[in-house]
């Protein structure tokens, strides 16, 4: 089976991909193109599989570079490839050459090009880093780079959708208390269960910051288990552990 990946006209025609879960090394409940370096698969199969990914993306496999995400508002500038991976969940660079990963099972990679001005970047967003502003603080970090914010593309690669994303009231209130307006992202579920709209979320705080053409892929990473991994699906199949995505972008 051979690599899968989306791509999206906004960021063309730079390399980049929202990589399926098909094509990998990966067996058993990681089948088959599992990213994830935290995960319970086999070091040796994750490692098969980045390598993969990273020819598809035309650099060596030490230049693609993925954070320790910990749902955080957290930016790192690169300017060369990292040994160890920092504690952050958003990545950007002028750097022809560094392809910015970003690992998902359900939250939303966000991947981001101004080509003018010759920066990417590249955020991993559920929703505590993006009620905390994951958003805001990649597109600062961009614009400290020389991007002009009318000029960044952002683009929403596979995640979970409103209809499979049930929340309970305390849920809610967090965002409420931030913005009232926040109500909207909320559907009526089962008895006092809701549903949130992350993705709309997410579009809603890119056009605050001032990206009017930012858009979602529309694909839900828990209704498709051909193609995406799924943290939620995991946990309701009662499985130990779950796969991890990989959305990348390089100049």
């Amino acid at each position: 089976m051979t690599l899968a990946c989306l791509t999206a006209k906004p960021l063309a025609p730079l390399q980049h991909g929202f990589f399926t879960r098909a094509g990998g090394a990966s067996s058993g409940i990681f089948s088959s193109l599992n990213c994830g370096p935290g995960s319970s698969d086999q070091s040796g199969a994750v490692a098969v599989n980045r390598a993969r990914v990273a020819a598809a993306m035309r650099v060596p496999a030490a230049a693609l570079l993925t954070l320790h995400q910990h749902h955080s508002p957290d930016v790192v500038t690169l300017k060369a490839p990292f040994a160890a991976r920092p504690k952050a969940d958003a990545m950007v660079t002028a750097q022809p050459g560094l392809a910015l990963g970003i690992l998902t099972a359900d939250c939303a990679p966000i991947l981001f090009a101004d080509r003018t001005a010759g920066v990417v970047g590249a955020a991993h967003a559920g929703w505590r880093g993006a009620l905390y502003g994951v958003v805001e603080a990649t597109v600062a970090a961009m614009a400290a780079l020389g991007a002009r914010r009318a000029g960044i593309a952002a683009v929403i690669g596979p995640t979970i959708s409103q209809a499979a994303y049930e929340v309970g009231p305390e849920f809610r209130d967090r965002f409420l208390a931030a913005d009232a307006a926040s109500a909207r992202f909320f559907a009526e579920g089962s008895g006092d269960r809701l549903q949130f709209d992350l993705p709309g979320y997410l579009l809603s705080r890119l056009a605050d910051a001032g990206l009017t053409g930012a858009v979602w892929l529309g694909q839900c990473t828990y209704g498709d288990p051909q193609r995406f991994f799924s943290y939620r699906r995991s946990c309701h199949a009662g499985e130990a552990d779950y796969g991890r995505l990989i959305s990348t972008i390089r100049l």
